[in-house]
């Protein structure tokens, strides 16, 4: 459907007598069945020529179980630091006001992020976020590289870091998808668990 349309999904005609409706609904977002085409690898999500540890990163799922983590990738980034856009994109949800974390179960949507719509119909999202420091807003366009946020380390989570993932609609779900970063000289970095990733 194009934004702002509206369109009748179900009509129900009345009933004599008290009548009760339930309904559920939900989205998903994406185009279904995007295929994840980037025109080339991601730029690492911080300032040009820092380095930090990828901390969590296919195939290790330690807490990246599910279909919309299991190619997520989790870096060791100090509360702070700025975040940059790994590849460029439409602002399509943030989170900003949050400010707990731990490992307990109140803690799993307390997460501030950024969340990007990309050309190919996929989205990002840059998860953990230091309280008030988005910069972007819903309906801006943002350049590959510029700066989104802040890291932190809100929501479930065990410490300081970014939380990186990739995801595509399948249907009636997400999925998430591999990706690789920009290395030296037009390189492609699959990240792993341990390794140091540097942004080129």
């Amino acid at each position: 459907m194009p934004p702002r349309s509206e369109r009748v999904l179900l009509d129900v005609a009345a009933a004599d007598g008290p009548a009760e409706i339930r309904y559920e609904y939900g989205y998903v977002v994406g185009e279904p069945g995007a295929q994840h085409r980037p025109v080339q690898p991601y730029r690492a999500p911080f300032a040009l020529a820092q380095r930090f540890q990828v901390t969590q990163a296919p195939p290790d799922a330690v807490t990246h179980a599910e279909p919309s983590s299991r190619n997520a990738v989790d870096i060791a980034i100090p509360v702070g630091t700025a975040i940059h856009a790994a590849r460029e994109g439409l602002v399509i949800n943030v989170a900003a006001r949050h400010f707990k974390t731990g490992l307990t179960l109140q803690n799993m949507n307390e997460a501030n992020f950024v969340q990007i719509l990309h050309d190919d119909g996929t989205h990002a999202i840059y998860a953990h976020l230091q309280l008030d420091t988005v910069r972007v807003k819903p309906g801006q366009r943002v350049a590959r590289g510029e700066y989104i946020a802040n890291s932190g380390n809100t929501g479930f989570s065990s410490g300081p870091h970014l939380h990186f993932v990739v995801l595509h609609n399948v249907g009636l779900r997400s999925e998430s998808v591999p990706v690789t970063f920009a290395g030296p000289g037009g390189a492609s970095v699959t990240p792993r668990s341990g390794q140091a990733l540097m942004a080129y």
